[in-house]
């Protein structure tokens, strides 16, 4: 075999072979890096509490303890950042956003309030 014709092939092995990594690394990405994690709240407890009843608790019955038009918030599964999406951006027909209404200091003491959600 020529010098040539042998660099070639090994040129040819290469590319392919970045070819099928590259493929690969598309189909299955590395997860990303988590968020930070948001600034606590400034509110007192007792301020989110009354925030949430008066913005939430329309919908999330007896405080976010019991399921009324919302789901019962108390205990809930769903991560810090889909509650924070939630509530800034609402879900049609169901949930209205208040992203205009609510700061991130805000939105963070009603978070606050859901995790510490205890049974009266």
């Amino acid at each position: 075999m020529k010098r040539g014709t042998m660099l070639l092939g090994i040129c040819a092995i290469g590319v392919v072979t970045a070819g099928l990594s590259m493929k690969a690394w598309a189909e299955d990405p590395q997860p990303a890096a988590p968020a930070a994690a948001p600034a606590p709240s400034t509110m007192t407890d007792k301020d989110a509490e009354r925030l949430f009843a008066t913005t939430c608790g329309w919908c999330h019955q007896k405080g976010g303890r019991e399921q009324g038009r919302g789901p019962k918030l108390q205990d809930t599964a769903r991560s810090d950042e889909f509650i924070i999406e939630r509530i800034k951006n609402g879900k049609p027909g169901a949930m209205p956003s208040f992203r205009n209404t609510l700061n991130d200091d805000k939105i963070q003491g009603i978070l606050h309030y859901i995790r510490n959600l205890k049974d009266n």
